[in-house]
C-alpha cells in the first residue's frame, strides 16, 4: 500500500500546477463572456433605454423622410453614431439615421422643433470600446507568465501538458506467465528481466547488466501488450503503459516535454516496466526527406537521450511493440537502447492448442471437444484470433440453445470468420449444380493426393461472404516448407474445380468462380519459381525481393528476357497442373459425379462421408427440403 500511495502521489504531482496562472485563465474567461452578452445584447438595451418613457412603438424613418417631414418634427436628438431620435408633432415617436446637414438642422429649428446633439458615451459604448483591450491585456499577461514558468517552473510546455497529459496505465498488474500461453520460448527470452529486477545482485556480482530495453515485434494479436503486462506481473513491479501516438500533437515541442515527463515518472518508481506500444509512430527512420517533420525527429531524439541516459542499475525496463520493425531507426536499436528484439510469430499447431485451452476456461465447452482438433483448423490464426473464435462460437452456441460450445459451434464461428456470414441469397439451379460440380473436383483431387498434402476436413455449397461454396482442409502438424511434389499436388487441386466444369458442362460452360482459385495457384507457382528456386529452368536464383514495407515486388532486379523466361515456367507450371487435374477427373467421372450428386442432396461433405462416397459405400444421407448454393 505505500508503494502504490507513494507512485500515486508521484503521478499527481506530475501534473499539478503550482503557478498562479489560473486567476488569469478565469479573469480572460469571464471578460471574454462580457464581451460576447454586449454584442448580443447591446442593440435591444439602446432601443429600451432610448424608447422606455414611450407608449407607442417608434417608427423608421429614412434620411429622405426626414427631409420631407421636415414641418413634422417636434423634437430631436442626435447621437455620435448618427442615430436621430425624437417625437413628431402629433406625439409619435421616430427613430432615423441622418448624415450631419447644418442647413438641414437650422430648417428644423426654424419650424419650432428642439434639436440637440448628444455627444456623451452610454455605459455600453464604454465597455465596447475598453473591454477588448482589457480581454487582449489579462491574455498577454497569462501569457507571460506561463513562459516564465510560474512559481512552479516547466514554462509554457508544462502547463500545455497539464492540460493535455500522455495517456498512460499505472500501478501494478495482476497479470502473470500463467495468463500466456503459445509462444514459450518468447517468455523464456522475457525471465532474465524478471529475475533481474527481483534479484539484480547477482547480476551486478558478475558485472553483467540486463537489457536496457526489448522491442517486442510480430503480427497484430500475437500478444505483444499481454507479454509486457506479463513482465511486469511475474516481477510485480509498477507497470507504466503508453502508446507512441500520445506524444504526438500539434503544438511543437510537446512531445519532447511528454518523453520527458513519462521518464521521470518511470525514475521516481524505479524498478518498474515501461511499456510504449506502436512505437513507430514516433521512432521512424530519420532521413533527409523527414525535414518537414520536425517534431516527431525531435521526440525521438528525446527518446534516444532518455533511454541513453539510464544508469546501470536503475531498474527502469523499456519495453516497446510494434508490427513494423522494418520502419525504425537505426540509433533506436543499437544496444544500449533496445538490446534485445524478439519477434512473436504466428503461434503453431501446439501453441494455438495451449492458447485455446488458455481461453476455454472462461467458456462452458463440451466435454468430447478437443482443443487440438480445433487447433489444427486454425492455421494463421493468432491469439487475438483465437479467443474471437471461441467467443463467437459461444454467441451461435446462444442463439441456437445449446447448453454448452459444441463442435459445430466452433465449426460455424470457424467458417464465418474465414468466409463471412452465411447468404441467404436465391442463385440459378444451374449455378448450384455447377458449384457442387466445382467443389466435387476439388475435393475428389484433394483426395487423391492425401498422401502428400494437408488432408480435407469437409466440402460444404453453403454461400459464405462472396464464397458459394468451399472445400476445407486441415493441416496434421506444423509444416515449415514443402517440397516440389506437393507444390504441384496443391497447383492441381486449386485448379481441379475449373477442371471438372469443364469435364462435366464442355468448354463454353466453364465459369467465373475459378477466380481465386486461380490467383492462389500462380501466387503459388510464382514463388517457387521466383524466390524458392524449384524450378531448373530459371534456377536458384531469388527473383523476387522484399521491398522496405515487406511486399514482393513483381520480378525486381530482373532482365527483360528472363521475365519473359519466368511468365513462360508459371504458365508452363499451371497448364501441367490443370491437366493433370483434369486426366484425373475424367478417369474417375463416375465418383466425382456422386459427391457432386451429394453435394446438392447434403450441401456439406466431412472428410469421412467424401471418403465412403470414394470407396463406393452409402453415406445414409438424408435428402435435405432446402438448396442451398454454393461457390467455387
Amino acid at each position: 500500500m505505500k508503494n502504490e500511495n507513494k507512485l500515486k502521489d508521484n503521478i499527481n504531482n506530475m501534473f499539478k500546477k503550482k503557478d498562479g496562472s489560473k486567476f488569469y485563465l478565469v479573469a480572460f474567461v469571464i471578460l471574454f463572456v462580457l464581451l460576447i452578452a454586449r454584442v448580443i445584447f447591446v442593440g435591444n438595451v439602446n432601443n429600451v433605454a432610448l424608447d422606455k418613457s414611450d407608449v407607442k412603438a417608434p417608427i423608421e424613418l429614412t434620411f429622405s423622410d426626414v427631409l420631407r417631414r421636415a414641418n413634422d418634427i417636434k423634437t430631436m436628438e442626435i447621437h455620435k453614431d448618427d442615430v436621430a431620435v425624437g417625437t413628431l408633432k402629433d406625439g409619435t415617436p421616430y427613430r432615423a439615421t441622418i448624415t450631419y446637414n447644418p442647413e438641414l438642422l437650422e430648417k428644423i429649428s426654424k419650424n419650432g422643433a428642439t434639436v440637440s446633439i448628444n455627444n456623451n458615451d452610454s455605459m455600453w459604448d464604454s465597455v465596447a470600446k475598453w473591454l477588448p483591450i482589457l480581454v487582449s491585456v489579462i491574455f498577454l499577461l497569462w501569457l507571460l507568465r506561463l513562459m516564465r514558468g510560474g512559481n512552479g517552473g516547466g514554462g509554457i510546455t508544462r502547463s500545455l501538458i497539464g492540460q493535455n497529459p500522455t495517456k498512460i496505465t499505472t500501478g501494478k498488474t495482476k497479470t502473470t506467465f500463467k495468463d500466456v500461453a503459445g509462444i514459450d520460448s518468447e517468455k523464456q527470452e522475457l525471465m532474465e528481466v524478471v529475475d533481474f529486477l527481483k534479484h539484480k545482485e547477482k547480476f551486478k556480482a558478475l558485472g553483467a547488466r540486463v537489457p536496457r530495453g526489448i522491442l517486442l515485434s510480430g503480427e497484430p494479436g500475437t500478444g505483444k501488450t499481454l507479454l509486457a503486462r506479463a513482465v511486469a506481473g511475474e516481477a510485480n513491479v509498477p507497470f507504466f503503459a503508453t502508446s507512441g501516438s500520445d506524444f504526438s500533437g500539434i503544438i511543437v515541442g510537446l512531445g519532447v516535454a511528454k518523453i520527458k515527463e513519462i521518464f521521470e515518472l518511470a525514475k521516481r518508481n524505479a524498478p518498474c516496466i515501461l511499456f510504449i506500444d506502436e512505437i513507430d509512430a514516433i521512432g521512424q527512420s530519420r532521413s533527409k526527406h523527414s525535414l518537414n517533420d520536425n517534431d516527431r525527429e525531435q521526440t525521438l531524439n528525446q527518446l534516444l537521450i532518455e533511454m541513453d541516459g539510464f544508469a546501470n542499475d536503475t531498474g527502469i525496463i523499456v519495453i516497446a511493440a510494434t508490427n513494423r520493425p522494418d520502419m525504425l531507426d537505426k540509433a533506436l536499436l543499437r544496444p544500449g537502447r533496445f538490446d534485445r528484439q524478439i519477434n512473436i510469430d504466428l503461434p503453431n499447431l501446439e501453441g494455438r492448442r495451449d492458447i485455446l485451452e488458455l481461453h476455454a476456461k472462461k467458456f462452458k465447452i463440451a466435454d468430447n471437444l478437443s482443443m487440438l482438433d480445433v487447433a489444427r483448423g486454425t492455421t494463421g490464426f493468432s491469439g487475438a484470433d483465437l479467443e474471437n473464435l471461441l467467443n463467437e462460437a459461444a454467441l451461435h452456441a446462444v442463439r441456437v440453445g445449446h447448453k454448452v460450445v459444441e463442435k459445430n459451434d466452433i465449426e460455424e464461428a470457424r467458417d464465418k470468420i474465414l468466409m463471412g456470414p452465411k447468404k441467404n441469397r436465391k442463385i440459378r439451379p444451374e449455378d448450384i449444380k455447377l458449384t457442387a460440380y466445382h467443389e466435387a473436383g476439388h475435393a475428389f483431387v484433394s483426395m487423391h493426393y492425401a498422401d502428400i498434402t494437408n488432408p480435407i476436413h469437409k466440402a460444404t455449397i453453403i454461400p459464405r461472404g462472396r464464397a458459394l461454396g468451399m472445400v476445407q482442409t486441415l493441416p496434421v502438424d506444423n509444416k515449415v516448407s514443402m517440397t516440389v511434389s506437393e507444390v504441384r499436388a496443391d497447383l492441381s487441386i486449386d485448379l481441379a474445380g475449373r477442371a471438372s466444369e469443364e469435364v462435366f458442362f464442355g468448354p463454353n460452360k466453364i465459369t467465373t468462380g475459378a477466380e481465386n482459385d486461380i490467383m492462389q495457384a500462380t501466387r503459388t507457382a510464382r514463388y517457387a519459381i521466383t524466390t524458392a528456386g524449384l524450378s531448373p529452368k530459371i534456377g536458384m536464383v531469388a527473383i523476387n525481393q522484399l521491398d522496405t514495407f515487406g511486399q514482393r515486388t513483381a520480378l525486381e532486379n530482373a532482365s527483360e528476357k528472363t521475365a519473359q523466361a519466368v511468365d513462360a515456367e508459371v504458365r508452363k507450371w499451371t497448364d501441367n497442373a490443370y491437366k493433370d487435374a483434369k486426366s484425373l477427373i475424367s478417369k474417375n467421372k463416375a465418383t466425382v459425379e456422386r459427391i457432386a450428386k451429394a453435394l446438392l442432396d447434403k450441401e456439406t461433405l466431412s472428410a469421412d462421408e467424401i471418403r465412403d462416397i470414394i470407396a463406393n459405400k452409402k453415406t445414409g444421407a438424408k435428402k435435405t427440403t432446402k438448396k442451398s448454393n454454393a461457390k467455387k
